[in-house]
């Protein structure tokens, strides 16, 4: 029988697996919660951003400005994707 986690955790059972597995508390009960909102797929891979060739300069700058690429406000657009890759 699963224990009860209380308001925090939605899905008591995977919760449990998931510490036993050796996951910390709140990456447990993050995924436990995920897969009990039938809203989201925890097991599918993100990143839906489109490739940095699509990006405008000004997006690319302000994501260089973000990870403070040094040299950035020199850089063509295909520099900062290259900076930005690396």
């Amino acid at each position: 029988m699963t224990k009860d986690h209380g308001p925090s955790v939605k899905d008591d059972e995977t919760y449990e697996a998931l510490r036993d597995k050796g996951y910390d508390k709140g990456k447990a009960a993050a995924i436990a919660n995920a897969q009990a909102d039938d809203g989201m797929s925890p097991s599918e891979k993100g990143g839906k951003a489109p490739p940095y060739e699509e990006w405008t300069k000004d997006d690319l700058m302000k994501r260089a400005r973000e990870l403070e690429i040094e040299g950035r406000s020199d850089m063509t657009k295909d520099e900062l994707i290259d900076a930005l890759r690396n």
